[in-house]
């Protein structure tokens, strides 16, 4: 079990949606993650996917922070690219679709180019996994006034803490202590079974995507279930009990698994063997 310590999707979140791709990876998808890992994951890609997250205060890393969400004008509901990615300072392509696009071509360019030295291709893996994981939690793509629900100060139950701390980390907190006895493997198992079974109709549509990767329309969905889930009955000083909770619940389950479906889609892409053609 993870410890309960976090921020983006929080560890536990990331964690899920990294164990449900890796279900759904193709063997030459899988041999490639597996020989860009590093060491310490012990070739188990969930094992380092909060990675982006615990580096992002380092002092090397800071740049890449702006590179976990991208802002929205507050009620427009609605995402544009060349409207919204670009990070505080209006540096363009700096946020989380951008980060998308940039590290799933890293990885291609670089992983076939036998004499690329140019990308640190297990960097560019931690990242996309991380970031895939990102776009679908509807704060990341939340409003710019209130940074995402993170100003927007509420309480758990009785605990106080922001908006987007709460879609980050404490349903999937008191889900996993109410449903799944505190045990992650429970719940990403209860969520595969939902991807075959319960959700097996919608699954094609989560994967229609005709590029390497998609990030726009995954943004699209979540500022939009922003509006309808996350900020709804949410304002400044409210406490949000089993209401809130009931009824956000199935929200934060079919993101993480849809996270984990789309993650496996672009690093199966990503990784076909261009190579023996190539060689040839």
């Amino acid at each position: 079990m993870m410890a309960p310590q976090i921020l983006g999707w929080g560890k536990e979140g990331h964690y899920v949606i990294c164990k449900i791709a890796e279900e759904y990876l193709t063997e030459d998808a899988l041999a490639a993650v597996k020989s860009l890992l590093p060491d310490q994951a012990e070739g188990d890609l969930a094992a380092v996917c909060s990675w982006a997250d615990q580096v992002r205060h380092h002092y090397h890393y800071r740049w890449s922070s702006p590179l976990h969400y991208v802002d929205t004008p507050d009620f427009l509901c609605n995402y544009k690219y060349c409207r919204d990615c670009h990070d505080g300072h209006g540096h363009k392509d700096r946020c989380v679709t951008g980060a998308i696009f940039n590290y799933s071509m890293q990885l291609s360019q670089g992983y076939y180019d036998l004499n690329s030295e140019k990308y640190n291709l297990t960097e560019a893996l931690m990242f996309l996994s991380h970031f895939v994981g990102d776009v679908h939690q509807p704060l990341h793509v939340g409003f710019t006034g209130d940074l995402g629900g993170n100003t927007i100060v509420v309480r758990w139950y009785r605990r106080k803490t922001n908006l987007h701390h709460v879609w980050d980390t404490m349903i999937i907190e008191s889900a996993l202590k109410t449903y799944y006895k505190r045990d992650l493997m429970l719940m990403t198992q209860a969520l595969l079974r939902n991807i075959t079974d319960e959700w097996s109709d919608d699954v094609p549509s989560w994967e229609n995507c005709k590029k390497m990767v998609c990030p726009d329309p995954y943004a699209s969905e979540s500022i939009r279930l922003a509006c309808k889930f996350a900020y709804r009955n949410a304002t400044p000083g409210s406490t949000l009990t089993d209401d809130y909770f009931l009824s956000r619940l199935p929200v934060v389950e079919k993101r993480l698994a849809q996270s984990g479906v789309r993650l496996a889609e672009v690093l199966n892409r990503i990784f076909t063997k261009k190579l023996s053609v190539a060689a040839q």
